[in-house]
């Protein structure tokens, strides 16, 4: 009789944790390999933030806080919602937790019964489904593709709404794709919402500053307000700030709800870090001008990688508009041979090949809900990079 609990069985690890694992191990072996799945920035935490934990831990701030997180913090959060979101939220309309994915987590377990429905766009980020599960939930996909951008459309939507339908999770710009829709595509999906008020909606905004070519960001309550008593809008300080290591993450949303995540908070972890929610204060509310040249960074690396595997053969990679991924189509490449007479018959199978002979760690499209494609995170520096794409190219260049 096996240990494991039936829930947890329907679930699987990270695949994106796992590339990022393997690649490692691989190195430690003396292997040269570029590891392009983690979609952690690679510049370092800001300074002043840095110093604000500092401060904190020099000021005994080392104890329990409040569940939810500190009012300081809440109120630094609910004035980032109000000047950058113009959204309005009181103290007991915000939650703080450990991470964007903590955060997703509580969301989930609070009002999720078993049977209810949750739609998630494809691509998706990997772990958005068995969060559902684990919440007794069922995950119910709403294919994207290429063609449209890896974006779904409105009677897309319609279509996939049943009356078992609970949430809709919706990530604008978005991982694995980068693809981020605009002001008039979230209002007409959002407009859809309205037609079915049993339907929540939960908004991860993780990448929001994270966009370019002058895209304008902007959240789904903010362009409905008429959602915000069924929205929960989370964000968190992990991606734009380069704080992944310090575990933030926060929505804003019904009082009730809130109320609900930190009970379940309250039996799991508890508060997040004090100290992290310290520094999180002054990610929030301090100074911003890092972000214009991080973006800037992030945006010539995005058109590296997009050139270079543009010029691979039997890829076709769109470019994104925000985030720092892109999510190339490698369907011309499926039934072809490797130098050793493997046939690639999805994304899992290039994905392999490309780290086992060409030294390059990427997550294969079956984890994101969409094939074949596969994952590139371009958060890491420009030479690697260009390193990666020509190994890439060689590699694809190899096959027969």
């Amino acid at each position: 009789m096996s240990i494991v609990s039936d829930t947890l069985s329907r679930i699987k690890p990270s695949p994106t944790m796992a590339v990022t694992q393997k690649a490692a191990e691989l190195k430690r072996a003396g292997k040269n390999v570029i590891g392009l799945g983690a979609g952690e920035p690679d510049f370092d935490t800001p300074d002043h933030i840095k110093a604000a934990a500092i401060a904190a831990i020099q000021r005994g701030e080392t104890k329990y806080t409040a569940v939810g997180g500190t009012p300081e913090l809440k109120e630094a959060i609910a004035e980032k919602f109000r000047v950058q979101n113009g959204l309005e939220y009181a103290a007991d309309e915000i939650f703080v937790s450990c991470g964007g994915k903590h955060s997703i987590y509580n969301a989930m377990m609070a009002p999720l019964n078993t049977g209810d429905e949750v739609l998630i766009p494809t691509p998706y980020w990997v772990s958005y489904p068995d969060i559902v599960l684990l919440a007794g939930g069922t995950p119910k996909t709403i294919p994207a593709s290429l063609e449209t951008g890896f974006k779904i459309t409105p009677d897309q939507l319609r279509a996939a709404i049943t009356d078992k339908t609970k949430w809709l999770i919706f990530n604008s710009p978005s991982n694995p794709s980068g693809a981020a829709y605009t002001r008039a595509e979230i209002k007409a999906i959002t407009d859809v919402l309205l037609e079915h008020p049993q339907v929540w909606l939960f908004a991860d905004d993780i990448y929001e500053h994270i966009v370019y070519d002058g895209f304008e960001f902007v959240t789904p309550v903010a362009v409905e307000p008429h959602l915000k008593s069924r929205a929960l809008t989370m964000n968190g300080v992990a991606k734009a700030y380069a704080m992944t290591g310090w575990r933030i993450g926060y929505v804003g949303g019904p009082s009730d709800v809130i109320k609900a995540m930190s009970k379940v908070q309250s039996q799991s972890t508890s508060n997040p870090c004090s100290i992290s929610q310290a520094a999180t204060i002054e990610a929030v509310t301090g100074d911003h001008g890092f972000l214009q040249d991080w973006v800037a960074t992030f945006k010539s690396r995005r058109d590296l990688v997009v050139e270079m595997l543009n010029a691979c053969e039997g890829l076709s990679c769109p470019t994104p508009e925000g985030a720092f991924y892109v999510y190339p189509d490698c369907s011309e490449l499926m039934g072809r041979k490797t130098p050793a007479g493997v046939t690639l018959n999805g994304d899992g199978d290039l994905v392999t090949y490309l780290l086992e002979d060409a030294g390059v760690a990427a997550v294969q499209g079956e984890a994101f809900g969409l094939s074949p494609n596969f994952r590139v995170s371009y958060a890491t520096a420009t030479d690697v990079l260009e390193d990666a794409c020509t190994r890439i190219q060689k590699a694809c260049a190899a096959l027969t």
